[in-house]
């Protein structure tokens, strides 16, 4: 097989003659190959910036649009607190934009030429390379010639961002697979991003959230696998490092289909609001209880063991925390009053979590309007 490098010479030849010859003078396949793949991955980076924009955008109005409905927050896969739907949501375009700005960086070190280094010992004729630097608009040179041919950091730097992407979104995934399960049932996800059982007709599968999932395995182990490959070479290049490409390319290719689909998921799926508020219960004010206390001046260690106690009670009895009478609830604190009734209204539970951040509307529509006005930023 004819080399590439005389395969190209030859080409060139015969388009413009004998000054062919000179293109590779002061060059090297080592420093071309690397700028090549960097020109590459800076525009990869742009594309997978817009669409992790768009797919922050879909969520976010979606939050803004669906703000009002309720459903119950998990932690430990146990049902702790209300919240609103659209903290949940906002919960992960917050990571998500969290990963455009890691991206937007990793793009700054991206944008370096390497061109001019030569092999190993850079280049004996008077190359400009702030010229070729401008000419390929790139933002700065390399410093150092045999660092320039033989790393791959900006390669790893774009693995790993791909692995934590896709664990969030995987995370996400696995969050909305559950949601909409026959036991939770608070989204359906549209026929278009769900697929029919081969053997039994009653169920709807949720493949492409199964295929984010899946695709977060994919890049963990291409990022792992290259890694691998680095640890062991010695200085410059090797041709372990033609690795690289086939890392680089796929990694690409899975965030970028990730992106998509979940954007497709999350503008397409219904939410069953009756159902997500239905599947509110009176237990998950046992921390409104305590609040309820902390307002009459108990501490909180204090107001925790005696919501605790009130929660044994009702379970005791086998009635609902807020099925406790008066009579119960003096037994286990006297400073419990009639007014402990309010603590059991769900909205005026999410509404108490005003602080930035919390669960509130007002803050939940302050989350809203800080990632509107980042999304304006980036697109400017």
């Amino acid at each position: 097989m004819e080399p590439l490098r005389e395969k190209s010479t030859r080409n060139s030849r015969e388009l413009i003659g004998a000054p062919a010859g000179k293109l590779h003078t002061g060059r090297s396949r080592n420093d071309q190959v690397v700028t090549d793949m960097r020109l590459w991955l800076r525009d990869a980076i742009t594309t997978l910036t817009d669409n992790a924009l768009q797919l922050t955008t879909t969520m976010v109005e979606r939050a803004a649009a669906e703000i009002d409905v309720l459903f119950p927050g998990y932690t430990h896969m146990q049902r702790a607190q209300p919240i609103r739907w659209s903290h949940w949501i906002l919960s992960h375009a917050v990571a998500l934009a969290r990963d455009v700005d890691r991206l937007l960086e990793i793009k700054k070190r991206v944008n370096v030429l390497p061109l001019g280094s030569g092999a190993i010992a850079g280049t004996p004729f008077d190359i400009d390379r702030e010229l070729l630097r401008k000419e390929l608009a790139f933002d700065g040179i390399s410093l150092n010639s045999m660092d320039a041919t033989g790393q791959r950091d900006f390669v790893v730097e774009f693995l790993f961002w791909a692995s934590l992407c896709l664990t969030h979104l995987s995370k996400m995934a696995e969050d909305l697979m559950l949601y909409s399960t026959k036991e939770f049932s608070f989204i359906a996800l549209s026929d278009a991003y769900s697929t029919g059982s081969s053997l039994m007709p009653q169920k709807k599968n949720a493949d492409s959230l199964e295929l984010i999932r899946s695709k977060a395995g994919r890049v963990f182990g291409r990022c792992a696998g290259f890694m691998m490959t680095l640890k062991g070479l010695p200085s410059t290049y090797n041709k372990d490092l033609q690795e690289d490409k086939e890392a680089m390319f796929d990694c690409y290719d899975s965030v970028q289909a990730v992106l998509q689909v979940t954007t497709g998921v999350m503008s397409t799926l219904k939410i069953n609001q009756s159902v997500m508020e239905a599947a509110l219960s009176p237990d998950m004010l046992a921390t409104d209880l305590a609040y309820y206390l902390v307002r009459k001046g108990v501490p909180f260690r204090e107001a925790h063991g005696i919501s605790g106690k009130a929660v044994f009670t009702a379970e005791s009895q086998n009635v609902s925390l807020n099925q406790l009478t008066m009579e119960d609830l003096s037994a286990v604190s006297p400073l419990f009053g009639s007014d402990v009734s309010s603590v059991w209204d769900y909205q005026s539970s999410v509404e108490q979590y005003s602080a930035p951040g919390g669960t509130a509307k007002s803050s939940v529509a302050a989350q809203v309007e800080h990632l509107r006005t980042w999304l304006k930023k980036q697109a400017q």
